[in-house]
């Protein structure tokens, strides 16, 4: 039997070993690195300069704007308190924008995050030919600029001149006027979107694709696994810690559709394509008299709306999956 001293040098905790010295710097090496630093902090100060001066302040002046009221030409501003936000939630267009911006996100986040996703796993495939072309192609409507996807979709889809409607001719249809009717407006203009960011959706599920180490579809292959059963028990369970990634980034995109809905419809007809955004534009910009202490209430209002839903989605998604991990 072990005597109690062997006992107690086998279970003594062995000392830490000695950190390596930090290497001595010479004069100078430092002040060569000072240099560098300093070059670097010089290049990057322009950046921080411009976007503090054009995000970060308008960001904080939106909050005192939202509680004076203030037509942004003199310099006289009436301080008012929460009177602003009173009577931005006492508007009923205010609330009409709301529901309509939340119809727009429904009708698009969906069709970007399912669609690019199924779109992905097809130009993932190394057995694809023209792969690249693809990818290409699809990505090549994000660099455009989006007002002038706009202007150029109203003269495709004008019913008296453009070229959809004289296909509808050929076809003995009559004209249908997809931006001008209250109807059609809000999908045509959603499909448009779609098509227009659908290209870094697809981006998103091609990196997370590219995370899955290609070794896991050899093994199944040599298994005896199809591509469904592949697909099943791969593919999915790799790319669920990305959705919701992708989802939070493309619903926070999709708050953002101004630009595109401002240069085709302008948020109508009949106020039946008018966002938040364009709500805001309308009174602080549009208007005979500006009311900015107005737009800007209701434009903090829109910036705690997109919290909610956005802290919504990460909520329902952490509570699905504490439901399957008990199952």
């Amino acid at each position: 039997m072990a005597s109690p001293s062997l006992i107690a040098e086998a279970t003594a905790t062995k000392p830490a070993p000695p950190r390596p010295a930090r290497p001595v710097k010479r004069p100078g090496q430092r002040a060569r690195e000072r240099r560098r630093n300093l070059w670097i902090y010089a290049f990057l100060l322009p950046t921080f300069v411009l976007y503090g001066m054009y995000t970060l302040y308008p960001m904080v002046a939106s909050y005192w704007y939202s509680l004076v009221e203030w037509n942004g030409f003199t310099a006289d501003q009436t301080f008012v308190g929460l009177a602003n936000y009173q009577a931005v939630l006492a508007d009923p267009m205010f609330w009409s924008s709301v529901r309509i911006t939340l119809l727009f996100l429904l009708i698009v986040a969906p069709l970007r995050v399912f669609g690019a996703f199924a779109l992905a796993i097809l130009l993932n495939s190394p057995r694809l030919p023209f792969t690249s072309f693809f990818r290409t192609a699809y990505f090549l409507p994000v660099v455009t600029t989006t007002a002038i996807v706009g202007v150029v979709m109203r003269f495709i889809l004008d019913p008296a001149s453009g070229p959809v409607a004289a296909v509808l001719q050929l076809f003995g249809a009559g004209p249908v006027d997809l931006l001008g009717s209250s109807s059609t407006a809000l999908v045509t203009s959603g499909v448009i979107y779609v098509w227009k960011f659908f290209g870094i959706t697809m981006i998103y599920w091609l990196a997370a694709l590219q995370t899955i180490p290609r070794d896991l579809f050899e093994a199944a292959r040599i298994d005896g696994a199809g591509a469904g059963k592949i697909f099943r028990h791969i593919t999915l369970p790799m790319l669920i810690p990305f959705l919701l990634i992708i989802s939070v980034l493309t619903i926070e995109d999709c708050f953002h559709a101004f630009d595109l809905m401002q240069s085709m419809t302008a948020g109508g007809p009949f106020f039946s394509t008018e966002i938040i955004e364009i709500y805001i534009y309308r009174f602080a910009f549009a208007a005979t008299i500006p009311q900015l202490g107005f737009a800007s209430a209701a434009a903090v209002l829109f910036g705690v709306l997109v919290l909610v839903v956005v802290a919504a989605q990460v909520w329902a998604t952490v509570v699905s999956r504490r439901l399957r991990a008990r199952a």
